[in-house]
């Protein structure tokens, strides 16, 4: 429930346009149909164009994914960029057919255009659903302005126009839903600016207790492990698949030499995991299963991390938890 204070914050951002009545609440009742249920895998932050090793990382995510055979992979964003080069890391990716993906903030540095990273990636839209096994699926591209803010920095919203096709398609499907955005919804650190307005309407989705439709919602961009129930729906971050970046100038790696960080400068301000980690996703009726994996810091193995391990309240990292996620009962 929100507050009379956080109701009128809500207002304010013109949400209340998105509220549906009782009518709409009706339609979005979920379509009471037999489930084989739903298994994925989902990994992000490669940042192949950082990373001395994306090439790599991908190529270990997929081998293990054209073992383990789930429905569909999909990336949650600061993949690549559409470099000529970076044709070598699509086509690994590519290498298993059904995958989808999700645009992040940095996949379009160096000067390039949204359309050239959806025209590189062969993506239909910025945002967009599509089904699978009796679930529906949507990937929402957290990286539009939001009108009468001034945000420093990269875009990180969800636009107006945006919201209205979220609202239908969400009152059009009658399946079980996943949300996938780059930016957290529910983190206030650099998340999706107006991450409560978009949670509101996810809530008004499911306040018809026949509905209770969005189940879960997938974010990357912050290099972080965590997990939130909020108000019946579940967020969960997924670690970056290579590095937590150490916002601190005074911050210098010592991972590798000097001859290293002279190539890939940008490492330079980061910790690296040692190996890949992503996540498999499985869904039933009653229950989401978050099965993760964990690495370690290049060079630190068994070492305490020289700096606050709480300096973004969530704890920094190698690892994505695997976590069992109940369906909150009417």
């Amino acid at each position: 429930m929100f507050t009379r204070k956080e109701f009128l914050k809500v207002a304010g951002t013109g949400a209340i346009s998105l509220l549906l009545p009782s009518d709409d609440l009706r339609a979005c009742a979920v379509q009471q149909v037999q489930r084989k249920g739903l298994r994925f895998a989902v990994i992000s932050d490669v940042h192949v164009d950082l990373m001395h090793d994306g090439e790599r990382r991908l190529a270990l995510f997929i081998n293990q994914i054209q073992q383990d055979k789930p429905d569909f992979i999909i990336q949650l964003g600061d993949f690549c960029m559409p470099h000529a080069r970076n044709q070598r890391a699509l086509d690994i990716w590519n290498s298993f057919p059904d995958n989808y993906h999700v645009l992040g903030n940095h996949d379009t540095d160096h000067g390039f255009t949204r359309d050239q990273v959806m025209k590189f990636w062969d993506m239909p839209s910025p945002y967009y659903s599509f089904d699978k096994n009796g679930y529906h699926i949507v990937v929402l591209n957290g990286n539009e302005k939001v009108a009468g803010t001034k945000l420093e920095g990269y875009p990180r919203g969800i636009g107006k126009a945006q919201l209205e096709w979220l609202k239908k398609d969400l009152m059009d499907s009658r399946y079980p839903t996943v949300i996938c955005c780059h930016q957290g919804l529910d983190n206030e650190d650099g998340g999706l600016e107006n991450g409560m307005e978009v949670r509101y309407l996810l809530e008004r989705v499911n306040a018809n207790p026949a509905a209770k439709k969005v189940r879960l919602v997938l974010s990357g961009h912050h290099h972080l492990n965590y997990h939130n129930e909020i108000n019946g729906i579940h967020y969960v971050q997924i670690n970056s698949a290579s590095y937590y970046w150490v916002d601190d100038e005074n911050y210098k790696g010592e991972q590798f030499d000097d001859a290293f960080y002279q190539t890939y400068t940008a490492l330079k301000h980061t910790m690296v995991y040692e190996d890949p980690i992503w996540a498999t996703v499985e869904l039933t009726d009653n229950k989401i299963q978050v099965s993760g994996k964990e690495t370690s810091f290049v060079g630190m193995h068994g070492k305490d991390l020289d700096m606050d391990r709480y300096k973004n309240v969530y704890p920094i990292t190698a690892r994505i938890d695997s976590r069992t996620l109940r369906k909150r009962k009417a």
